[in-house]
């Protein structure tokens, strides 16, 4: 049986999302930032300074997931993060999905030094697509389809692959919802930008050192959120 913790306007689970996630019934948005589908191989004479790409293989946040988690019957309006190599797999299938589909992207001020035979990975995307009603809310300034935020890897938070808070802040800022569902909750930085605007959040996470990390922030922020 999955473990249930209820922080404030959060009710955060621990287990599988494709088990949980169907007795939770309709969500009102859904941010997801599940495993990429990439290659951690290589690397070069930075390989040794890079320990993520190690601990991202050993978790399997290299693997990919299965996009069906990602549905029009229990999401209006979904942001999806993804690999750069996954986006022409996933774009035909969200606009199959939904009503409109929009490619954002992150812009690092810090990228890795590294390019090897690719491209250097300083920028990442997420998909917002949404439902009829559910279409994009907020400023102008929110609307832009991009941002530029350092990468979260000095945040000092245990994780890999952890998504600073401006970038979240700037996915929620478009989200036409009063409440976020994260599937793929990782470290916690969906929630605690949630709870900063105000809204409600559901998080799953199926790593139960991830699931205790996002407790205490998640938590963090409602104690700052209930102080003023």
């Amino acid at each position: 049986m999955s473990r249930v913790e209820v922080i404030g306007p959060a009710t955060l689970y621990l287990g599988d999302s494709y088990e949980i996630l169907p007795t939770l019934g309709d969500q009102d948005a859904g941010v997801f930032d599940p495993p990429y589908k990439f290659s951690t191989s290589g690397g070069g004479r930075f390989r040794k300074a890079r320990p993520s790409m190690d601990q991202i293989a050993a978790k399997g946040l290299d693997q990919g997931f299965d996009d069906t988690i990602v549905s029009p019957a229990r999401f209006r309006s979904v942001a999806v993060f993804c690999h750069n190599d996954q986006l022409a797999e996933l774009l035909p299938r969200m606009a199959a999905r939904y009503h409109r589909v929009v490619v954002c992207s992150w812009h690092k001020t810090n990228p890795l030094p590294v390019a090897n035979k690719h491209y250097r990975p300083d920028t990442e995307f997420w998909i917002h697509a949404w439902l009829e009603g559910a279409h994009p809310v907020g400023t102008l300034a929110d609307k832009a389809r991009w941002i530029l935020s350092e990468s979260g890897r000095f945040s000092g938070v245990a994780h890999p692959t952890v998504k600073p808070e401006p970038v979240m802040d700037k996915v929620l800022a478009t989200m036409n919802a009063a409440s976020i569902c994260d599937p793929f909750m990782g470290s916690g930085s969906t929630g605690v930008a949630a709870i900063k605007r105000g809204l409600g959040f559901t998080g799953i996470e199926v790593d139960p050192a991830y699931f205790d990390i996002a407790c205490g922030r998640i938590a963090e922020a409602v104690r700052q959120a209930e102080a003023g």
